[in-house]
């Protein structure tokens, strides 16, 4: 995540990243923005969320990683969201989206200066899509 970021963005997606693996996780883990990843299958499922990513989702790590992340949208919101990771595919990243996500509550929030890119291996081969984002608002249910 972090090196396809860098590739994509020409930024780093943890300023001051620690180069050891270990540490940098830890980083990731507890970053103040919510960092979550998804795969390429037909219905991609996430498979990774910090910690700010699963108390916003109101989820245990297990319970994320069985999420399609079509489910984290709103059904009213799916369209935009699919044009959303079509761009992504074809440039590489978005930077500056916005959107209202659902947790498993049904409590609506509001996610801004979202940055979502391609995930990469070395090889430049995808791997699936990740996003950066600040969740500002919360929504009651229905909102």
């Amino acid at each position: 995540m972090v090196e396809s970021y860098q590739r994509l963005t020409g930024k780093p997606l943890i300023e001051d990243a620690p180069s050891d693996i270990a540490a940098l996780r830890e980083v990731i883990w507890n970053a103040p923005r919510a960092i979550v990843a998804h795969g390429t299958e037909g219905d991609p499922k996430f498979f990774y969320g910090n910690r700010l990513a699963l108390q916003l989702f109101e989820m245990s790590f297990a319970e994320f990683a069985q999420l399609p992340s079509r489910l984290s949208a709103e059904a009213l919101a799916q369209e935009a969201r699919v044009t959303l990771l079509e761009k992504v595919t074809q440039q590489g990243y978005v930077d500056g989206y916005s959107g209202v996500r659902i947790a498993k509550s049904g409590r609506r929030f509001m996610i801004t200066d979202t940055t979502v890119w391609n995930l990469l291996d070395k090889q430049g081969r995808h791997k699936g899509q990740a996003a950066v984002f600040v969740a500002h608002l919360t929504l009651r249910a229905g909102q």
